[in-house]
């Protein structure tokens, strides 16, 4: 039975749901306490594992690899290569292009040629320093134009086509065009990447890895071991976050430790360095945006053309998701009546990127609202009228791919709700007077939208499985496939449990993700860990409950509308008995309590190759408010406000949702204005370190921040307890301020569009301004 849509019906007799309680791992994240692979007791004998790499050469041919003196090191038990593989030789999740260690050539600065299993730490990091390494090299390709100039890729070209663009454009009133830069990201997870594997009996292995995708972890392994998949086992109780770093690329590691572990016969840890784990694992992608818009002479779109030209590194990996997802969220908010979407992904000599917080579709979305900023500027008018104008709406609520919008409605409600809380015309007022007062200071304001789809654009992934128990003392054994990296999903699912069962959360015990226990999981991704993973459990749950109430009806001699569940206890009629009673009972009666929940996202229909169907279960929406400060002098810039309005539908948990949406705010912030990646001409990543790259910190999140739940009626779509997903959309919520920075920009020269890219350092807005006074003093 689904909840009602009624907020007021929908709040009625929930105990648990809709609460907003601590996260289950709160207290022991700030004491200390909270135990991650790194915390794990180390059996004796345990190995430590560090990766070795050419740390002179770039991209080439590896004519030599000489290891005798890293062999005859202190305190070096085994050194590996490919050699050592008896399986095969990668940990790519799909299309078979990522070797584990380097085989005759070296495809980007960092990849790992051999690894070292010594009796410390310290002793493998040094042995591998002795390694003598000579690459043969090779003229790398690091910058999608270099690639655009080679023509290679490593996937096919894909695009999504709606109506006429052709014709679109040549109708249009006025065409605006230009290129954009959009930059990558680092994770920075605060766990870096690790794994200890264990050998068990007859070959196999027990792998405990810093994963989202605990399922792939165990398929990659037994891969390049050579064994079954029933042979090994992974588990992961929590990340120190993962934002998409740890959904593909924890598989390299959690295979060496496991080659480790299997040639040696000892349990072996491998953790990265924090210079080594920027410097050999993948990004968010970064992008060359040629775009082109056609409009009327109020602003409304006509026609778009777009191509995202996307670095993707030395391999596929996870660039075909990305790069669609990219396409999908093209459109932002936005009807486009015509429109072209094009992406080619790029093949460079760079470590291979991979899925980030968002998965593509921030950097789709910032392109839109790029689109819409200049109409506006161009136009004299306000962006955000702009922007209501474009909103789907009515008959105009067809997606370039082909998807309908039904919600529209809430994004228009939202948004006025937003401009009417934030007073965003009253602060528009302000800005224009502060900047015609302040010669080099220069405020500036915008508001922008959010929609983003929630599903895997890969059907198959939309699945989850869990596993619950329920032991005769009324307490409940939890299990799940998802991952739990900090975003609170365990607490969400073991609310949803404690709910079904009408007990107290003390009596669900959250246990790690464990392939064991439930196979063949989806990674915890496209923000869709708890709509699958929490249904999952509630559907293993609901069918013990169901048992115990048929044998309740049969003891009773009662009907099931007389029997209720609810604070550790089960009333039957005018009698009450604890859980714990009715356990026993239907274990002395041969009752199982004990079921395997299984859940597939209903409605998703997308078929890639003809690029037809509904890829999304539903959107989530969202809108922020954001005001800046720049300096035009230093380029330096400060956030003074922010207001953020999101939609999570009836929220399953509050608090932890309002986290999440900070949370992500600021990572999109620091994505869009601190953090830049910088890449040498050799190929060789500069900012490998918190000394040159910069995430955001405290003194970064605005002093005025305000955070506030969209009042929904809850999501129009059967998800669980008609809540929507909060992991990725909050990211873009950023946008804004972007979109401000450009604001302040514009400032200095009415009806200019900047040329700003993404990151907007304070070099880069230097550049802006400019350029800005210099096409004025031009004129």
């Amino acid at each position: 039975m689904t909840a009602p849509l009624d907020p007021n019906m929908a709040e009625a007799g929930l105990r648990h749901v809709r609460k907003a309680l601590p996260h289950d791992s709160g207290e022991k994240h700030v004491s200390g306490k909270a135990i991650y692979i790194d915390d794990i007791v180390e059996p004796i004998g345990t190995l430590h594992v560090v990766p070795g790499w050419a740390r002179k050469a770039v991209r080439g041919k590896l004519v030599k690899l000489d290891l005798d003196k890293v062999r005859q090191a202190p305190g070096v038990v085994a050194v590996l290569t490919a050699e050592d593989i008896p399986g095969t030789n990668d940990c790519s999740s799909a299309f078979g292009d990522d070797p584990v260690l380097a085989q005759n050539e070296i495809l980007f600065y960092g990849q790992v040629a051999f690894a070292v299993v010594a009796e410390t730490r310290d002793a493998a990091r040094h042995a591998a320093l002795l390694a003598e390494i000579d690459v043969e090299p090779i003229t790398p390709i690091i910058t999608p134009e270099d690639a655009l100039a080679a023509d290679i890729t490593v996937l096919p070209d894909y695009q999504f086509r709606r109506g006429s663009p052709e014709t679109g454009m040549t109708a249009a009133e006025k065409t605006l065009s230009g290129v954009m830069h959009i930059g990558g990201q680092e994770h920075f997870y605060l766990e870096g990447q690790v794994a200890m594997a264990l050998p068990q009996e007859d070959g196999g292995m027990f792998v405990h890895s810093s994963t989202q995708h605990p399922t792939e972890i165990q398929h990659t392994v037994a891969k390049v071991l050579g064994v079954p998949d029933a042979a090994v086992t992974a588990e992961v109780r929590r990340m120190g976050g993962g934002f998409g770093g740890k959904e593909s690329q924890a598989n390299q590691w959690a295979a060496l430790a496991a080659l480790a572990a299997a040639k040696t016969g000892r349990a072996c840890k491998m953790r990265l360095d924090r210079d080594d784990d920027m410097i050999m694992t993948g990004k968010r992608h970064d992008f060359r945006v040629e775009w082109q818009i056609g409009h009327n002479g109020e602003g409304k779109i006509r026609a778009v053309d777009l191509n995202f030209l996307a670095r993707c590194g030395y391999s596929a990996d996870l660039s075909l998701g990305v790069n669609d997802r990219t396409m999908f969220h093209a459109d932002s908010s936005y009807f486009y009546p015509d429109a072209v979407i094009r992406s080619r992904r790029l093949r460079t000599d760079t470590c291979s990127n991979t899925a980030f917080r968002g998965f593509g579709g921030p950097q789709g979305m910032l392109a839109a609202e790029r689109m819409v900023d200049a109409i506006a500027i161009t136009l004299g008018k306000d962006p955000l009228d702009i922007r209501k104008l474009n909103f789907y709406d009515g008959e105009r609520n067809l997606t370039p791919y082909g998807m309908p919008v039904e919600e529209y409605q809430v994004m228009h409600d939202l948004i006025a709700e937003l401009e009417e809380s934030s007073g965003y015309w009253s602060r528009r007022e302000k800005v224009k007077a502060f900047n015609a007062e302040n010669a080099i200071l220069k405020k500036g304001l915008a508001l922008t939208p959010v929609k983003f789809g929630i599903s895997f654009t890969l059907k198959h992934l939309n699945q989850a499985g869990a596993l619950v128990h329920l032991y005769t003392d009324g307490s409940v054994h939890l299990n799940h496939g998802g991952t739990e990296m900090g975003q609170g999903l365990y607490q969400k699912v073991a609310q949803v449990v404690a709910e079904e069962f009408g007990v107290s959360m003390d009596k669900v015990v959250i246990t790690a993700t464990n392939t064991s226990k439930v196979p063949n999981t989806a990674p915890t991704a496209a923000s869709s860990g708890t709509d699958l993973n929490a249904m999952a459990a509630k559907k293993a749950a609901g069918e013990i409950k169901q048992r115990l109430i048929a044998f309740l009806t049969d003891q009773h001699q009662c009907s099931a509308d007389v029997i209720y569940f609810g604070d550790n206890k089960v009333l039957v009629g005018d009698k009450s008995f604890s859980l714990a009673e009715v356990a026993k009972q239907a274990h002395v009666a041969r009752i199982q309590l004990s079921h395997a929940g299984f859940y597939a996202t209903p409605m998703i229909t997308w078929e890639r190759e003809s690029a037809s169907g509904r890829p999304f279960f539903y959107f989530a929406y969202g809108g922020a408010c954001a005001e800046v400060t720049i300096d035009t002098m230093t380029g330096e810039m400060t956030v003074d406000r922010v207001d953020l309005l999101h939609d999570v539908g009836h929220s399953l948990n509050p608090a932890i949702d309002i986290g999440q949406i900070e949370g992500g705010f600021v990572q999109g912030m620091g994505w869009l204005t601190t953090e830049e990646l910088v890449w040498d001409e050799a190929g060789r990543l500069r900012t490998h370190a918190p000394s040159t790259y910069k995430i955001p910190t405290a003194s970064d999140v605005p002093e005025d921040f305000r955070v506030k739940l969209y009042e929904s009626k809850g999501n129009p779509q059967d998800s669980i307890y008609r809540s929507k997903a909060v992991g990725e959309p909050p990211v873009m919520l950023a946008n804004s301020v972007f979109c401000a920075i450009n604001d302040a920009i514009a400032s200095l020269n009415p009806g200019i569009i900047p040329d700003l890219d993404a990151p907007a350092t304070p070099e880069a807005i230097m550049k802006a301004v400019r350029s800005m006074r210099g096409r004025q003093a031009a004129e």
